[in-house]
């Protein structure tokens, strides 16, 4: 299961990053949009942390995940039917192998560049090969797992101790579709019966909440709100669930078939299906109301502004999502960007105000920004680096060592910006004298690399067309001719005889600005090659 899943994010990975960056506040579409993907991903986990990571990126808002995360719930119960049709009646084992060898010559031809639905199939074809495995294996003696027999019976405790089984499996397991699939096995083999079985699925359901908790450490505050969306719609939805635990199971059996043990896969799958489903009818209406109860459970850090920047790699134990980190990634280039464009607005100030009020208002905090942005070049680049090493496919790959390109030549520009405001502040101690001409030149070439850094920031993690390079091109040109024309004035300044101190600082100044516009276009190449 964990090969198929990692297999079809990895070929489709990039279509449903761009399924749920399209949504909209409707929350009919969100729950369309959570259940269509994690039918497809066939991982609800997959699916809450992808959300997760888009909240914490601010690429959703929290009413939107709300949505997305009831969707999720009911787009797993896929897996249970895909076992009970599949799996035990028509014998798909028997084409196991051949499925896995096609899947395998479709990664072994790299001409075909489908390596990644090649592993999705060979996942697919061990999935039922395992399951008929596991038939075989408890079915030869059930006396081993006779201890299972003794916890089932009649009574709530009973149906709680099959509620924390299942919890804590799936816990271990990291999916509840593999130990919904354990389940149907062990019913099939008449190992468990059907009320213990239902227990365990109802555990299942909170237990798969693990993924989207592990996701939001060290999150922002509506990412750790998204993920105790899913904690709470799935452990009230299974309390009610097992507060009319007999009147759900005799839905099942009035919407199934045939007798219980007869179809006990069938009844097991419904159920799953027909718990979800109404949970989220239950809950839809009431979205508004989730999300205002999140944020009054969990506060906002008093801390607004970090002066230590933390970004850990944390690898959980369970399914990677290449997606969610490459999310957080780009979340976090883009507040480098943030931080860019903060800067040169500080010092575009210096330019116009080159009084002792610029050095009171905006040196402290373009130091403190300097220092966070050389802080975020290490962590981020040796976190990409770790991205790497991810399941990902390689158009991915391509976009994260464009990342770390683009990081360094952020970082680049924030030194520039830096070596600028030390200028400026240098020009305001020394009292030194410029022509109010030679300033009102500069405030046009200054202007040209703001809107560059403008152009930057809004296309940052974005693919720039020709179009789009074509204007970087031209703004590139422009800035190089202004910093000739600016050179060549303050040398003939100098020549008759000017103020050597004043004009040095001057062509400084005209040469720092240069760099950040060369710093800009670099980005846009890069940009220009992401895909």
């Amino acid at each position: 299961m964990k090969l198929m899943s990692d297999g079809v994010q990895k070929s489709a990975g990039n279509s449903m990053q761009h399924a749920l960056r399209m949504m909209t506040g409707n929350r009919f579409v969100a729950v369309l949009t959570g259940m269509v993907v994690t039918m497809v991903i066939q991982s609800s986990g997959a699916t809450t942390v992808m959300v997760v990571s888009f909240v914490n990126a601010g690429l959703l808002s929290l009413m939107q995940s709300v949505g997305v995360i009831f969707g999720a719930n009911i787009g797993t119960t896929v897996t249970a039917w895909i076992v009970a049709v599949f799996g035990f009646n028509f014998k798909i084992s028997l084409f196991a192998v051949p499925v896995f060898g096609f899947g395998y010559f479709l990664t072994f031809i790299k001409k075909f560049h489908k390596e990644s639905l090649g592993e999705a199939i060979m996942g697919f074809g061990l999935l039922f090969l395992g399951l008929s495995m596991l038939s075989s294996t408890i079915s030869v003696k059930p006396e081993d797992m006779m201890f299972l027999t003794k916890l089932q019976g009649n009574g709530f405790l009973v149906l709680l101790s099959g509620v924390f089984i299942g919890l804590f499996v799936t816990m271990l397991l990291h999916s509840s579709s593999a130990f919904t699939a354990i389940i149907l096995t062990m019913a099939y083999n008449r190992l468990i019966g059907w009320e213990f079985s239902a227990a365990m699925v109802l555990g299942s359901n909170i237990g798969s909440t693990i993924d989207s908790v592990l996701a939001a450490i060290g999150t922002r505050v509506n990412a750790r709100r998204a993920a105790l969306v899913h904690v709470l719609f799935n452990v009230s939805g299974t309390m009610l669930a097992l507060l009319f635990f007999h009147p759900l199971l005799r839905l099942v059996d009035f919407i199934v078939p045939g007798s219980v043990y007869d179809n006990i896969t069938y009844h097991i799958a419904m159920l799953h299906t027909v718990f979800n489903v109404l949970a989220t009818c239950i809950y839809l209406p009431f979205v508004r109301q989730i999300s205002s109860l999140t944020e009054r459970l969990i506060k906002p850090s008093k801390e607004e502004i970090r002066d230590v920047y933390v970004l850990d790699f944390t690898e959980t134990t369970g399914k990677e999502n290449a997606v969610a980190y490459i999310l957080r990634a780009e979340k976090e280039v883009a507040d480098m960007a943030d931080i860019v464009i903060e800067m040169f607005d500080r010092i575009q100030t210096g330019f116009s105000c080159r009084t002792k009020k610029f050095i009171d208002e905006h040196v402290g905090n373009l130091t403190r920004n300097e220092n966070y942005a050389d802080q975020m070049h290490e962590q981020l680049t040796k976190y990409l680096l770790n991205c790497e090493h991810l399941p990902i496919s390689p158009e991915q790959l391509n976009n994260i060592s464009i990342m770390i390109q683009v990081v360094d030549e952020l970082e680049n520009i924030t030194d520039d910006c830096f070596n600028v405001t030390m200028l400026l502040k240098k020009s305001i101690e020394k009292k030194m004298v410029f022509l109010q001409e030679d300033l009102d030149r500069l405030i046009p070439y200054v202007e040209l690399a703001r809107q560059f850094i403008t152009f930057i920031h809004i296309n940052i993690n974005k693919h720039l067309d020709e179009e789009k390079l074509s204007f970087a091109r031209e703004i590139e040109a422009q800035i190089d001719l202004f910093r000739k024309n600016l050179k060549k004035v303050a040398r003939k300044r100098l020549e008759s005889g000017a103020d050597v101190k004043s004009e040095l600082l001057y062509i400084d100044l005209v040469r720092q600005i240069e760099k950040i516009g060369d710093h800009a276009f670099n980005i846009s190449e890069a940009l220009a090659l992401t895909k």
